[in-house]
């Protein structure tokens, strides 16, 4: 007994599976494809191309664009830290605006300008973990940090005149557990 298939009325009649297999192993190609088809079809395929690749620089130029955005941000903070650093260094009773303890206010000039190297030791720290310092830079900052505190007088200020108060967490457990080697 022969299988058919079901004919949908006034649009495809019935056929045997048996003719739609003889079609489908036909030896001859079932396409022929011609020049002006291939030449239409690897049109088509470059110009999907050169859409995801351009996607693709798209996507990295806005990258670049938030990096450099976020680091025109910072540097401009830190403008506003260092004027603020010249003028306590400038006239050191305007620290007590930022912090009114005796004990800091009457350290003078030379704490208004450890509290000037410190934040820009954390403006370096900031710009490395931004990726914006390559590592020889950093190396040669890390190494002008930790001199800074530990020959100078700056971890000395670091601890007395309570300069963790001021940065961020992440800069303050930087600064205690690589350059003083503290564990605290």
């Amino acid at each position: 007994m022969a299988q058919t298939l079901r004919a949908i009325p006034g649009v495809v009649p019935a056929l045997h599976a048996s003719i739609l297999m003889r079609r489908a192993c036909r030896p001859d190609p079932m396409v022929d494809i011609g020049f002006p088809e291939l030449l239409t079809l690897v049109q088509t395929v470059a110009i999907i191309l050169a859409i995801v690749i351009a996607v693709y620089f798209s996507r990295k130029q806005i990258e670049a664009l938030a990096t450099d955005t976020e680091a025109r941000v910072v540097n401009d903070l830190d403008e506003k830290l260092h004027r603020m650093g010249e003028i306590f260094m400038e006239k050191p009773e305007f620290v007590r605006i930022l912090n009114d303890d005796a004990a800091v206010s009457n350290f003078g000039a030379e704490v208004a300008f450890a509290f000037y190297v410190m934040f820009f030791c954390s403006h370096c720290y900031h710009m490395r973990q931004r990726g914006i310092l390559s590592d020889n830079d950093w190396a040669g900052w890390l190494q002008w940090t930790k001199n800074a505190f530990r020959s100078g007088r700056l971890g000395k200020y670091w601890k007395e005149a309570e300069m963790q108060a001021w940065v961020d967490p992440a800069f303050r457990e930087f600064v205690n557990r690589e350059i003083l080697g503290n564990t605290a």
